[in-house]
């Protein structure tokens, strides 16, 4: 195993079991607004966000931020796509639970203020709220010195976090946990057009080792065709894609679609929704599994093509598809777990709202999670 791989498989592992130690210590918390207003679940472990209960009234809350990604926008002195990712991540986190996002509160820990990298920000992420429709309603600015590093030479270095709170949809009487997840039922696929807020440790390693230290202003290119279509969804949602991509910077930059409208659409028309999935760290079959709960597993033959940037940076890193299919969500940003006789349903809904999705699989009696790549078939235990 090359040290690429070695530093990023302990960092999958050791942050899987920090989180699960960090939730037992917040899980101890619970009692203390037992029978109050905003007396949190006791049953959603395992997802990335939670549901806190006021009266009949049930909201969820989740926290997110956008992690080393924004050493890219430094690089590139671009900051305005960086808000799509920072709403992504915590909507698309509420709405997989069945919390349709609402309001948003952001802090941005800054090491020396500039004022026009902090109006890119929020410009940005005044445009993925409006697409959205989440509403802002809270923040702080912390100049905090030589406490925040990143990439030398940049107008501003920063870290940029935020909490986002949700209501569940009408439709459901209780947040989607996987409960109901049973054995025969569908699975849907949504397109991730980019990297999201996703694996970008071992990427800047790898170009690193590729391309040296301006790496972001490396060549790139080798898109597929099938990659040139951008869907409404797409286009609205952001500025940069992968398929306009003309550097590596640039590609490593392109911003996270915000599936969450479109999950709302399938539910607002009354499509059977049992569980779903936020394809972010971690890859397909680690987060998938999160909602596999009843001893089931799940066979996916027809998932997205991973995109042109994934495949060649997989290769550039001396993986596996294996290991790829674990760090990266490989052009698969959501799976939705639906009834098999309303699957195509759910494509439409989706696809009439501008997202690329296609049934995907299905679930299965044995607990393993089997991906279809290519000619050969990736293997996941439970």
């Amino acid at each position: 195993m090359s040290n690429l791989k070695a530093t990023a498989g302990y960092s999958i592992e050791e942050g899987n079991a920090a989180s699960k130690n960090a939730y037992h210590w917040a899980q101890k918390t619970f009692s203390t607004r037992a029978g109050k207003p905003g007396e949190p679940a006791q049953d959603l472990a395992g997802g990335f966000s939670n549901e806190i209960r006021f009266g009949a009234e049930r909201l969820g809350i989740g926290s997110d931020g956008i992690g080393t990604k924004i050493e890219v926008a430094e690089r590139l002195d671009r900051y305005d796509t960086l808000g799509y990712d920072l709403i992504a991540m915590v909507a698309d986190d509420l709405v997989v639970a069945g919390f349709i996002p609402t309001n948003l509160s952001n802090i941005i820990d800054v090491n020396t203020l500039n004022y026009e990298v902090v109006d890119e920000l929020m410009r940005g992420l005044h445009d993925a709220a409006q697409f959205s429709q989440i509403a802002v309603t809270g923040g702080e600015i912390a100049e905090l010195g030589n406490r925040i590093g990143g990439y030398p030479g940049a107008r501003m270095n920063f870290n940029w976090c935020s909490t986002a709170v949700g209501v569940l949809h009408p439709s459901l009487e209780r947040p989607l946990s996987g409960a109901n997840v049973r054995a025969g039922q569908a699975v849907v696929a949504l397109r991730s057009p980019s990297f999201r807020s996703n694996g970008y440790s071992l990427a800047r390693r790898a170009l690193t080792k590729a391309f040296g230290e301006k790496w972001h202003t490396a060549p790139y290119s080798g898109m597929k065709n099938e990659e040139l279509k951008i869907d409404r969804a797409e286009a609205d949602n952001q500025q940069l894609t992968t398929d306009s991509a003309k550097t590596w910077g640039e590609v490593m930059l392109a911003p996270s679609l915000i599936f969450s409208p479109g999950v709302a659409a399938v539910l607002d028309a009354g499509l059977p929704l049992h569980a779903a999935a936020h394809i972010t760290g971690g890859g397909i079959a680690d987060n998938f599994k999160r909602v596999l709960k009843n001893g089931v597993g799940a066979e996916l033959t027809n998932l997205f093509e991973p995109l042109s940037a994934m495949q060649q940076l997989a290769e550039l890193a001396g993986i596996t598809p294996t290991e790829a299919y674990l760090y990266w969500n490989m052009g698969n940003g959501m799976l939705l777990v639906t009834d098999e006789d309303q699957a195509e349903a759910v494509v439409g809904t989706l696809r009439s709202h501008g997202y690329q999705a296609q049934v995907a699989g299905r679930i299965t009696q044995e607990t393993d999670v089997v991906l279809q790549v290519g000619a050969g078939e990736l293997r996941y235990e439970a």
